[in-house]
């Protein structure tokens, strides 16, 4: 027995053989440096997927200012202490200035969590809007607006959902120009819904880039006129930024600044930390101190002086290396290099990218757009086994989802593309025989 199966095999007696792995041959990694992992045999791998080491595997400014803050002092919040509130000023002066006010959690799990519960307290409904194929979260309370993935989700009278706003396959029967009506009258009938069910409305929640219902193009004024209903209807916006936040987009440092509204409350969580556990949610201030008076909310470990010193320094590595800039030329050059495999691969039925992400949607055939789910299992499976990561996404698991950290640069796209074309040529040739 190998060195790797005997490791899964304990792996299943600790874990289970239902916990999660990626990939066909599970990867047994060791390390990891920058945009590189390497495995038990010293074999390096591009990762493009991974947004928890936002900065880069490993960075050295981080894992500093983890060590030094860690050889300092670690309390918790309930103490003064600079770092904090440095952290929390610093975070805040990213967003709009009506949101000034911040919690901090562990993980973007809990900070959604803590964001449906402040949404609910503050408007005294319980219903909450989500799409119809949401994914925010492992806990009980975000597992049930997960209609995604959670059994939870579909026995909740607490939710409702929305078809996923996708400009690409639209809706049976509407035109490009009505979409945005179209998947906004679905909010409406959500919100209608949970009306006749006796049911207040708390919210909408969703993640501004839609990425994991395939980063979509949605429909031009589409959240906007969403959000307008959801308000007149008492409810707050509640956007998940845990994959989409921190430059991401390369323009704005928070996915819902493309849109001409500002959220009741944004959580955030991922790469907030580059690997270490920190989250949290950022709200208006009256939000924030009428649900702390009555909850008086605290968490023993979120928030505490090494995870604001590494959050710190996720901040200063972000402006330092400039890598919102970066986001937007390499970004440009990935999003390019895509578009030109498109037109050689009728495989290729869409790309879709902001910044930093990138969605390849695949098809069995361009015109009927019959999702080819196999095929993408395939690439995602091959492009491993040439040493480079990807993943993929979406209610038919056929868009390859490519999230690499934000320091990839032209030359690791060059082996990137390179790969994915050799990939492409390997699948769409088992199509044609």
């Amino acid at each position: 027995m190998s060195v790797n199966q005997d490791l899964l095999q304990r792996r299943y007696k600790v874990m289970g053989k239902s916990a999660p792995l990626f990939y066909d041959k599970p990867l047994h990694l060791v390390r990891g440096e920058g945009v590189w992992l390497y495995d038990q045999q010293g074999k390096r791998y591009l990762d493009v997927y991974n947004n928890v080491p936002h900065v880069g595997h490993c960075n050295p400014r981080v894992v500093e200012a983890l060590s030094k803050q860690a050889a300092t002092l670690n309390i918790h919040t309930r103490y003064l202490n600079e770092n904090i509130v440095n952290y929390i000023e610093r975070l805040s002066a990213t967003f709009d200035d009506s949101l000034s006010m911040a919690m901090l959690t562990c993980t973007g799990s809990e900070a959604n969590e803590l964001a449906l519960r402040m949404a609910r307290h503050c408007t005294g409904g319980s219903g909450i809007i989500v799409t119809d194929f949401a994914y925010h979260g492992n806990t009980e309370a975000v597992a049930e607006i997960g209609t995604g993935f959670m059994p939870e989700a579909k026995h909740s009278k607490r939710v409702k959902a929305f078809p996923i706003p996708d400009s690409y396959r639209g809706l049976d029967g509407i035109s490009a120009e009505q979409l945005t009506d179209a998947y906004a009258d679905a909010v409406q009938q959500a919100i209608d819904e949970f009306e006749a069910d006796g049911v207040k409305l708390a919210g909408m929640l969703v993640c501004p880039d839609f990425a994991n219902e395939g980063l979509l193009n949605v429909p031009q004024g589409f959240l906007e006129k969403a959000t307008a209903k959801v308000r007149k209807a008492g409810g707050v916006l509640i956007a998940d930024e845990v994959q989409a936040g921190f430059g991401r987009s390369g323009r704005h440092f928070w996915a819902h600044q493309w849109y001409d509204l500002v959220p009741e409350i944004v959580t955030m969580g991922k790469p907030m930390g580059n690997g270490h556990p920190l989250a949290g949610v950022i709200a208006r201030a009256d939000m924030i101190e009428e649900f702390s008076e009555a909850a008086m909310y605290f968490n023993t470990f979120g928030g505490n002086p090494v995870s604001c010193a590494v959050g710190m320094a996720v901040l200063d590595c972000l402006e330092q290396d400039s890598l919102m800039e970066n986001a937007i030329s390499t970004g440009g050059y990935v999003t390019r290099g895509l578009k030109s495999l498109q037109q050689q691969y009728p495989l290729i039925g869409d790309v879709r990218d902001l910044g930093m992400f990138f969605a390849v949607e695949l098809v069995t055939d361009p015109d009927t757009k019959a999702p080819a789910a196999l095929e993408a299992r395939m690439v995602m499976n091959l492009m491993r086994d040439r040493a480079v990561l990807i993943s993929r996404i979406g209610v038919h698991d056929n868009i390859l989802k490519l999230r690499p950290p934000m320091p990839f640069q032209p030359e690791h796209a060059d082996l990137l593309l390179s790969t994915l074309d050799e990939v492409l040529t390997l699948v769409s040739k088992g199509m044609a025989s």
